[in-house]
């Protein structure tokens, strides 16, 4: 055994906590926090909710996607998908592309096998994320205008729609940070009894993470699709309004586990396990840099924003 790993017993724990763990655990929690605080500092939600999100809606729908009112439910649901697939690099998606390095190594070795296997992983991210997704639609739908994000009133500087955004987001954080910790080693297996049991269960969790960002988001184009389903009062549209918005959030992270697994010719995935502690610092790095970033964006960058406080920030 390499005297810069250590090789924890078998632990039946599926999916991100599965060592063996590197010795120089401190390393990379330091550089890979330093990372989600420079991402931060650095991220620009004008460029990307704009430039970005705005563009790929338009083209996608043939027109302006913010001027054009929603003309029906068939109408609204595609704009759900449009405008999910559109807010997939926004501030709240770029932690869910943590979830895609913990999947890609360790695959079967036939192509047949291996291709069946990368599906497997995906839909039980997708169900975690659509049971969210759809319970909240279905709430919205039956609440209406008295949700959060339609209060206008202001306290601290921050709205009842900001409050929100902290702290779903804040919580999102904190627990890919944890898993992020627990994945090298640092902390114990938060789903450790939960995954001998059920081995699916840490896929599922993170899709039910992914789908809680629908909770406080408040992406402009989310809003339109927020407020029209919200108006409807029709269940039924308000479910799979946001569960084809979450199904559009997650379509660019299909396909680069896609590539990432099949177009690169297994490349990735022996690099990935070449070293035994390498899948341990990816998984651990990613979801460290994911959980950083959303904790310190949306509640201590917001703070900021909000006069608060002062945290550093580049406008571009």
């Amino acid at each position: 055994m390499s005297v810069t790993e250590h090789v924890p017993p078998p632990s039946p724990s599926a999916s991100f906590v599965a060592g063996p763990y590197p010795a120089r655990r401190a390393r990379v929690v330091v550089l890979a926090v330093l990372a989600g605080l420079v991402l931060t500092v650095l991220w620009s939600a004008p460029f990307v909710d704009k430039v970005i999100g705005d563009n790929v809606a338009d083209t996608l729908l043939g027109h302006d996607a913010k001027a054009t009112p929603i003309s029906g439910v068939l109408a609204g649901t595609l704009f759900a998908f449009v405008s999910g697939l559109a807010g997939s690099f926004t501030a709240c998606n770029i932690a869910a592309f943590g979830a895609v390095a913990p999947l890609v190594g360790g695959q079967a070795a036939s192509r047949k096998r291996r291709f069946l296997t990368t599906l497997k992983p995906l839909g039980w991210i997708a169900t975690g994320m659509l049971v969210v997704s759809v319970t909240y639609g279905v709430v919205v739908a039956l609440v209406g205008t008295r949700m959060p994000q339609f209060s206008t009133a202001q306290s601290g500087g921050l709205s009842a729609r900001g409050l929100q955004s902290m702290i779903v987001f804040g919580v999102i954080g904190l627990a890919f940070i944890v898993l992020g910790l627990a994945s090298l080693g640092v902390v114990g297996d938060p789903l450790g009894a939960l995954s001998r049991r059920f081995p699916a269960a840490p896929l599922v969790v993170m899709g039910a993470l992914i789908g809680g960002f629908l909770v406080g988001r408040p992406y402009p184009l989310f809003r339109i699709m927020f407020r029209d389903a919200a108006e409807s009062h029709n269940v039924l549209y308000g479910a799979a309004a946001f569960a084809l918005q979450s199904v559009g959030n997650i379509v660019v992270m299909a396909v680069l586990f896609l590539v990432l697994t099949h177009a690169t010719g297994g490349r990735v995935r022996r690099w990935l396990t070449a070293k035994p502690t390498r899948v341990a610092v990816v998984t651990g790095a990613a979801l460290l840099v994911a959980g950083t970033f959303t904790l310190l964006y949306w509640d201590v960058r917001a703070l900021g924003r909000a006069g608060v406080i002062w945290f550093p920030s580049i406008g571009w």
